[in-house]
C-alpha cells in the first residue's frame, strides 16, 4: 500500500492549470551534429534514433508510466506502469521548411508545444527537426511538468541520452516499442482505500509532535518567516503592462554566451551567474517600459526565481521540488554593472533563508487549488519568471550524434507574460526567452536591451559600493 506512487500536490495543480488553458510542460531544444543521424539519401535514420532511446528507457521510469485517476474518495491520482510504449509516436520527426533559421525553428516548436498530450500514453514526446539552413538537425523534447521540474528535467535528459557515443543498438521492429519490465498489478479499490487511510494515519503521526511541542514548532515557523514574508507579505508587485491575460501563442528567441566569460564577469562583481543574468534581463525590461511610456525611475520589478529543494545528487532528481524566491530588479538603475552588484547584495541575503517545503502538501487540498488558481489569473506577487538550471558540463549524444547546443523551454502561467529559461551546457550559457505573443508587440526592444546589457556585463565591471534605500551594501564573492 505504501508503495503506491501518488502525484504530489504540485503535480496535481499542474494538470489543473492545464485545464485552465495554461499548458504545463517543460522542454529542451537541441542542435545536433547531423552526420550520424542521416542515411546516404539524406533522410533521418529514425529506427536508429528510436533504438537509442529504447536502450535507455529502463533508466527513466516516468517515461514508462501513465497517470491514473482513482474514483472520488480514493485519493490523489497515481503513476502506473504503461502496458506498452509505441516509440513511433513518442519519437518522431517533422521537417522544417528548407533554410529555416532559429526563428522559423521556434515557430514550429511553439506549434508542437500547443499539441495536447495523449492522457492514455506517457506524457512526453521527442521530435527531430531537419531542414536548418546550416545543415544541423534540431531536436525538441517536451515533457509534462508533472514528470519533472527544471532540475529533474535535466536529470531525465541525462538518463535518456548518453555522455559518450555508444555502439548502435539493434532497432526494434516497426511499428512497436521496446520490451518493458513486468508491470505491477493495477491497484483495486480496496488497495487504494487502504493506502489513502494509511497516508492519513501517517500524516496524523507527523502532526502529533507539532501539536505536542508548540514552542519548538513556533520556532521552526519563525525561521521560515522571512521566506514566507518574501512571497506573501512584501506588498504587491508593481502594476505594469507586463502582467496581462495570457493568449495561446508564444514568441521565443535564443541568447548564447560562454559560461566561462559569464562566470568570470559575475565573480568580479561579487555575484553569481544567475545574478548577472537577472541584471541583463532587467536591462531589457527597462528599455521596454521606457518605450511604452511607463515609469522606471525607482521602479523595482519582482521576478520569481525557483529554488530547488531536491536532496541528493542532481542526476537522481525526480518530480517537482521547488520553492519560490522573489527577487526585486532595480529598473531605475541605468548602469548594468551597478545593477548586478545591487542584485547580488540582495540575493545573497535571500539565498541564506530556509525555504519551506510545505507548498506541495498545501496545494494538495482541492479547495486551495481552486482558490489559488482563480487568484493566479490576477496575481500581484511577481512580474516575470526566470529559471536557472545547471546542466551537463560535458556533451550529450543521441544515437551517436553530439548535442552541439542545448536550450531550455519554460511555461507561462497566470498573468506572467515573460519567462526566461537559463541552462549551462558543456561550457555554454544558453537562454531561451518565452513571451506571450499578444502581450509583446515590442519584443525586439526587449531583445536588444537584454543583449546590450549582457554584452556590457561580460566586459570588466566598475567597482565601488552600492547603495539601496540609503543603506550601504557590502559586496563580495559569492559562489554560483
Amino acid at each position: 500500500m505504501a508503495g503506491l506512487d501518488r502525484l504530489t500536490g504540485s503535480d496535481v495543480i499542474a494538470f489543473t492549470m492545464q485545464r485552465l488553458g495554461w499548458p504545463q510542460d517543460i522542454g529542451a531544444v537541441a542542435f545536433l551534429d547531423p552526420a550520424p543521424l542521416l542515411d546516404r539519401d539524406g533522410g533521418l535514420r529514425m529506427a536508429a534514433v528510436r533504438a537509442a532511446v529504447a536502450a535507455h528507457l529502463h533508466r527513466v521510469p516516468r517515461f514508462r508510466q501513465v497517470v491514473s485517476r482513482p474514483p472520488p474518495g480514493l485519493g490523489r491520482p497515481l503513476w502506473l506502469d504503461a502496458a506498452s510504449i509505441d516509440l513511433s509516436y513518442h519519437v518522431t520527426q517533422r521537417r522544417l521548411e528548407p533554410g529555416a533559421d532559429d526563428e522559423a525553428l521556434l515557430e514550429v516548436v511553439d506549434a508542437l508545444r500547443r499539441q495536447p498530450f495523449d492522457p492514455r500514453r506517457p506524457l512526453w514526446r521527442m521530435w527531430l527537426l531537419p531542414g536548418l539552413r546550416d545543415g544541423r538537425v534540431a531536436m525538441y523534447l517536451r515533457v509534462h511538468h508533472a514528470l519533472a521540474d527544471g532540475v529533474a528535467g535535466v536529470a531525465l535528459l541525462g538518463q535518456l541520452l548518453s555522455f559518450e557515443p555508444e555502439p548502435e543498438p539493434k532497432p526494434e521492429p516497426e511499428p512497436g516499442g521496446p520490451p518493458l519490465p513486468p508491470s505491477r498489478p493495477r491497484p483495486t479499490a480496496g488497495v487504494l482505500l487502504r493506502d489513502q487511510l494509511d497516508r492519513a494515519a501517517r500524516a496524523l503521526v507527523r502532526t502529533s509532535p507539532v501539536l505536542a511541542h508548540p514552542v519548538a514548532t513556533a520556532g521552526r515557523i519563525r525561521r521560515l518567516g522571512p521566506a514566507l514574508r518574501e512571497i506573501f507579505t512584501a506588498g504587491p508587485a508593481p502594476r505594469t503592462s507586463l502582467n496581462a491575460p495570457l493568449g495561446a501563442e508564444r514568441h521565443m528567441f535564443f541568447v548564447r554566451e560562454r559560461l566561462d566569460s559569464t562566470r568570470d564577469a559575475a565573480r568580479s562583481a561579487g555575484a553569481t551567474v544567475n545574478d548577472l543574468v537577472l541584471a541583463a534581463i532587467a536591462g531589457g525590461l527597462r528599455e521596454v517600459l521606457r518605450g511604452r511610456g511607463e515609469r522606471v525611475d525607482g521602479l523595482e520589478l519582482r521576478v520569481a526565481v525557483p529554488v530547488s529543494l531536491h536532496r541528493g545528487p542532481a542526476s537522481a532528481a525526480l518530480g517537482n521540488a521547488v520553492a519560490p524566491m522573489a527577487v526585486p530588479l532595480p529598473l531605475g538603475e541605468a548602469d548594468p554593472h551597478r545593477r548586478v552588484r545591487w542584485i547580488a547584495a540582495d540575493t545573497t541575503v535571500r539565498r541564506s533563508r530556509p525555504r519551506p517545503q510545505l507548498f506541495s502538501s498545501i496545494l494538495a487540498a482541492p479547495f486551495v487549488q481552486r482558490a489559488s488558481l482563480f487568484w493566479w489569473r490576477r496575481q500581484r506577487i511577481v512580474n516575470v519568471y526566470v529559471g536557472n538550471v545547471v546542466g551537463p558540463p560535458t556533451a550529450l549524444y543521441l544515437a551517436g550524434a553530439r548535442l552541439l547546443e542545448l536550450f531550455p523551454v519554460v511555461p507561462l502561467t497566470g498573468n506572467v507574460t515573460l519567462g526566461v529559461g537559463v541552462l549551462s551546457y558543456n561550457g555554454q550559457l544558453n537562454l531561451t526567452v518565452v513571451m506571450d505573443q499578444r502581450a509583446w508587440p515590442d519584443r525586439s526592444v526587449f531583445r536588444h536591451g537584454l543583449n546590450a546589457s549582457l554584452a556590457d556585463l561580460v566586459a570588466p565591471p566598475t567597482t565601488g559600493p552600492v547603495r539601496r534605500g540609503g543603506a550601504r551594501l557590502r559586496t563580495g564573492p559569492v559562489p554560483r
